[in-house]
């Protein structure tokens, strides 16, 4: 008898849990546990030690992206399918380099994360449909000179919301950070990114495929 896959299953909100659980207990038989932030995430990560971890970048606290390189630090090994509400190649690059195994939006059809996660428990890595050919093209894995590649998850976030036309106090409020720590972001993102601005920022954004034009 095959062992039961074990599935670590980390989101903020308790809803996208509640409807992966489901799925991935009927589709694999996969036994789910949860953790809605990065560090209580990693806890239960080095305790149960899941077969498969599915994981947003978008967390309170430290973001996915850093989970998913002290995941990787602590066991090499590990099978982490990012399950993110990011569609753009500079997210997916990111996660990849940070050593995930798959890559797969909120907005693709179920059965996309059902395999991800199967190929995840088989060692095989999985990118989406159309997360693949958005690499290709814009070629930001091996873009050394990618300016973006230096920004952590929530640097990229907050860029992306600028980008998008929301205020600081806005982005503070989504992320649930502090107004003066989404003003020190952005300044630190003007610094880092050589600009001006927050227009100059929006352009990069533009140029780099983290929003589109």
């Amino acid at each position: 008898m095959a062992e039961q896959l074990s599935v670590l299953l980390v989101d903020d909100h308790p809803i996208v849990r509640a409807g992966c659980r489901k799925l991935l207990e009927s589709e694999l038989k996969a036994a789910v546990i949860e953790a809605e932030d990065a560090e209580n995430a990693y806890r239960l990560f080095v305790a149960e030690r899941p077969g498969v971890v599915v994981l947003d970048l978008t967390l309170p606290g430290a973001g996915g992206l850093a989970v998913l390189e002290r995941m990787r630090a602590w066991d090499p090994g590990a099978r982490v399918v990012v399950f993110s509400m990011h569609e753009e190649a500079v997210f997916a690059a990111r996660a990849l380099k940070a050593g995930a195994i798959g890559y797969v939006p909120k907005s693709r059809p179920p059965q996309e994360l059902v395999e991800a996660v199967r190929q995840a428990a088989r060692g095989e890595p999985y990118l989406a449909h159309g997360i693949a050919q958005k690499l290709a093209l814009t070629r930001l894995v091996e873009r050394g000179g990618d300016p973006l590649g230096a920004l952590s998850a929530r640097e990229l976030e907050i860029i992306r919301m600028l980008a998008q036309g929301r205020s600081a106090v806005q982005i503070a409020a989504l992320l649930c950070l502090s107004y003066k720590t989404v003003v020190n972001a952005i300044t630190a993102l003007k610094a880092k990114l050589g600009a001006a601005s927050n227009g100059e920022l929006v352009r990069i954004a533009l140029q780099h495929g983290i929003i589109s034009g």
